[in-house]
């Protein structure tokens, strides 16, 4: 299968999958479909960010390789929404290794202190910075605020997001 070629064929629930089951047969699949996630051509890499998510939800032992690569996607500004709202939603997922937790801590409080950022940026992005809270319990008051702080501007998915961390932070 030539993965760039069946990522821009069809965009798709069962080529997405199809795609990631393929990827998830070998490294070299893997690595193939991690080439056009990180790619410049925004569609290609828009479109394989859904395929990474998918293989990474079969695998996730498949993705250890690239944490860097997921973690760098989190600072780009010049890649579709689906990239970054993927790489946060495995992230939130992973048992992420220490050498990236400030980076990831910084870029998720970004995105939930940013107005504009999409709805499920944000929610994956309060998910993952509960997680680290619980190695990183300095970061629990900034967090609680910043929920709090936006509950009157914010989506359903962020107000439910949110109201789960609260209640969680509140057990403790």
């Amino acid at each position: 299968m030539n993965i760039r070629d069946e990522i821009l064929k069809e965009h798709s629930k069962t080529q997405a999958l199809k795609i990631a089951a393929y990827a998830c047969l070998s490294k070299k699949n893997f690595k193939g479909l991690m080439e056009c996630f990180m790619a410049n051509e925004y569609r290609l890499s828009q479109r394989a960010a859904w395929s990474v998510s998918l293989a990474a939800g079969m695998n996730p032992e498949i993705i250890q390789p690239y944490l860097k690569d997921l973690v760098a996607q989190l600072q780009r500004k010049d890649v579709h929404d689906s990239v970054t709202r993927n790489s946060v939603r495995m992230l939130e997922q992973l048992d992420i290794p220490e050498i990236f937790h400030g980076e990831v801590m910084n870029a998720c409080f970004r995105f939930i202190e940013t107005p504009a950022t999409p709805a499920a940026i944000k929610a994956f992005s309060l998910t993952t910075l509960f997680n680290l809270s619980k190695q990183y319990p300095d970061i629990k008051p900034e967090l609680k605020l910043i929920i709090e702080e936006r509950w009157n501007t914010e989506t359903a998915a962020f107000k439910s997001r949110g109201k789960k961390i609260l209640m969680e932070m509140s057990k403790v």
